[in-house]
């Protein structure tokens, strides 16, 4: 289990420390690195909200969103750069629901696949909850394997099926829907 530490215990977002990276608000320099991982087909295909191909603007919204400070959805940037790794990692987010919930999300670069980051990512956001969450729910493709084990390693327990729409695939796409109680 790796160590995290809340470092910068800001109003609305912390950084969050590990020891392979730290979490960390979206940065304008973040564009390029964003666009790249992002506009892979490959990561596209397994999130609900982004197009492929990625529209010219598509990051720099999406970096002004979660800059807003009256943003719904809270995204932070995985940045390896301290140990050697790329600047951007990935992104993983939280979206406050009622009954004191947040739905977390993520994704990581294809070049990251399969060394654990986003298990880590996933532990570091459910170890410092900064958002105060009794719970977390988190929904993927029954289609990401991967994205299932990286939940099921971080204590989420599988709720049940149903289905959403993914941008990428213009089609309503079967899920898996799992909930992980904190505290």
């Amino acid at each position: 289990m790796e160590l995290v530490r809340l470092v910068n215990e800001g109003v609305d977002r912390p950084v969050i420390e590990t020891d392979r990276f730290v979490l960390r608000a979206p940065r304008h320099s973040d564009t390029g690195l964003l666009s790249l991982y992002a506009g892979d087909e490959r990561v596209a295909r397994n999130a609900r909200s982004i197009p492929h191909p990625l529209p010219p603007g598509a990051t720099e919204a999406f970096i002004r969103r979660a800059l807003d400070p009256k943003a719904e959805k809270l995204a932070w940037v995985l940045d390896g750069s301290a140990s050697g790794l790329s600047e951007v990692l990935g992104v993983i987010s939280l979206k406050p629901m009622d009954r004191e919930q947040s739905e977390v999300s993520f994704w990581v670069a294809p070049s990251f696949w399969g060394t654990g980051i986003a298990t880590a990512a996933l532990g570091a956001i459910v170890a410092a909850n900064p958002l105060g969450a009794k719970s977390l729910v988190a929904e993927i493709f029954q289609d990401n394997q991967a994205s299932a084990r990286v939940l099921t390693r971080n204590g989420f327990e599988y709720l049940g099926d149903a289905e959403t729409y993914c941008v990428s695939r213009g089609a309503q796409v079967p899920t898996w829907t799992y909930l992980r109680k904190l505290g």
